[in-house]
């Protein structure tokens, strides 16, 4: 769920001059942050606290980091390595958290998207099956996958077509780049020495137009080997969609090892919770809790946090078990919050994450998730997982992030954000959100996966200062004190149209960590009055 740092949301081009302004005060510092830092020099000044364990289910986390190594969650009751299950809880060597997206001689990265394992699920149903003749109970699925087969085949095809427009460009460029470095017997090209060169050989003049024409387009200062990267990366990108997310010959599973048709299996994965692409993951549990006593790296928004890595989201759509065994070992091991920054469209095993989910409210874990960054209206266009359950009834310790932006201009809501009167709880900062990344480096990324864990330090902070909170009063709390903005009209997400902020969420307003603390203060001191 992020939308890299090269976004279309539009204030990204005017980047803002503080790297931490989502910590940052309205009113000292001219940005719509949290106000953590003014409620750490305030209100809760020589406050007394205790630990707090949040679950980050995500990718993986570099747990070596430099500002994430002392604030990662150890189980005192596992001997580290000792091929034991020390502490019977069915996880052998579960030190600092779970894989569900492991097995015995390997770790998934990349995964297909849930479209596709419902196209094929459905698609061994009644694809050799005539429209006239499928029997009247099963017309409304059949109907069902008509809608999702067209949607992958159109998404496939457009995925393909990327893949190759970026393959062709990097090996046009990287070739007249290199021939043009042989002709001219230079390490580097200027568009003055591109633009002077002479020549009648249909190669080099190839090489020659291309590049000109690059310029024309980028400007002559443009750098080609920052195009180049670029290009890459866009291979890359397209490259996993196109290989593994629409392929539907690639099965993760193989490597995972389980009985996948067994929703509620358990006890599969293994003890590899950094996984091969523990980017995502690193950056979302900085953004919560990253060291804020070291002087280095950055500041987390929570500062008496033990951060539990459970792995279960690959490069791809993540799958209904792994979230739901995910939830349930966060739950049993001590955590009092999970952060879920990921979301898909389908969700064909519901009924195992809701189980799941009924099992944290029962144990009082407040559950929070990234809105998505469609720019879809969730109350109508749903993004799983939810806190509406399939009967109807809806999960009360479940809050839901929309992202926002530093100002208060017509751009304060990302332009990819997902919104909802009914589903989605507040917005919280998820725009250039400078966060750890790994191998001790740091990066700002955008995206509703930055936005929940800005909401899950707060609540953490919450937690660890007012330990006599109820996961459903901090959910409260988070609402009730999320700071109004009133009558500002912003672009409704994924179109020009204005409208009201305020209609755009539940509670109508941006989380603010200064109101929060204060409103938990006013509730403990009421019960002490009492």
């Amino acid at each position: 769920m992020v939308v890299m740092s090269g976004s279309s949301f539009a204030q990204t081009a005017n980047k803002p001059v503080l790297l931490d302004w989502f910590l940052r005060d309205p009113q000292q510092d001219s940005v719509q942050g949290l106000s953590v830092e003014k409620a750490y020099a305030t209100l809760l000044k020589d406050e007394p606290n205790r630990e707090i364990i949040v679950a980050v289910v995500d990718s993986g986390i570099d747990i070596d980091h430099e500002d994430l190594k002392d604030i990662i969650w150890v189980n005192k009751r596992e001997i580290p390595d000792n091929g034991i299950d020390d502490d019977k809880n069915g996880y052998v060597d579960d030190v600092h958290g779970w894989n569900f997206i492991g097995g015995k001689n390997g770790n998934v990265d990349a995964d297909t998207y849930e479209l596709t394992r419902e196209y094929m699920r459905l698609s061994e149903k009644f694809a050799s099956v005539e429209k006239n003749i499928v029997p009247k109970k099963q017309k409304s699925e059949y109907e069902q996958f008509l809608k999702i087969k067209e949607k992958y085949q159109g998404l496939k095809e457009r995925n393909d077509q990327q893949y190759k427009i970026y393959t062709s460009l990097y090996r046009n460029m990287k070739q007249s780049i290199d021939t043009l470095k042989a002709s001219l017997k230079t390490d580097s090209l200027t568009s003055e020495e591109v633009k002077k060169f002479e020549t009648n050989d249909p190669n080099l003049l190839f090489a020659k137009g291309f590049l000109m024409q690059l310029y024309r387009n980028a400007g002559e200062g443009a750098n080609l080997n920052d195009y180049l990267k670029e290009l890459k990366e866009g291979i890359d990108y397209f490259g996993v969609i196109v290989n593994y997310g629409y392929n539907v010959d690639f099965d993760s599973r193989r490597i995972v090892g389980d009985n996948y048709s067994n929703v509620y299996e358990k006890n599969y994965g293994n003890n590899n919770v950094k996984g091969p692409d523990p980017m995502h993951g690193t950056h979302v549990a900085g953004i919560i809790a990253a060291n804020r006593n070291n002087n280095i790296g950055i500041k987390g928004i929570a500062d008496h946090v033990k951060i539990m890595v459970v792995r279960a989201v690959p490069n791809g759509d993540e799958r209904d078990k792994d979230i739901a065994n995910a939830i349930i070992y966060a739950v049993d091991n001590g955590a009092k919050i999970v952060n879920m920054s990921f979301g898909k469209g389908f969700s064909p095993e519901k009924i195992a994450v809701d189980k799941a989910v009924r099992y944290a409210e029962q144990k009082g874990v407040l559950l929070v998730h990234a809105a998505g960054n469609e720019g879809d209206n969730s109350d109508v266009k749903k993004n799983f997982p939810t806190r509406f359950y399939l009967n109807g009834k809806e999960a009360k310790n479940w809050v839901e992030v929309g992202a926002s932006s530093w100002g208060t201009g017509k751009d304060f809501v990302a332009d990819f954000s997902n919104y909802g009167k009914k589903s989605v709880s507040f917005f919280a900062p998820g725009v250039q959100i400078y966060s750890t990344t790994p191998g001790n480096s740091y990066k700002s990324l955008d995206g509703t996966s930055m936005a929940s864990p800005a909401a899950a330090g707060v609540a953490a902070m919450l937690m660890s200062y007012f330990p006599e909170l109820t996961a459903n009063q901090v959910k409260d709390i988070l609402i009730n004190s999320a700071r109004k903005f009133d009558h500002l009209k912003v672009k409704e997400p994924g179109n020009e149209k204005e409208v009201d902020f305020g209609e755009l969420s539940l509670s109508g307003g941006l989380i603010n960590a200064y109101e929060a603390v204060r409103m938990a203060q006013e509730i403990r001191n009421q019960r002490t009055i009492k």
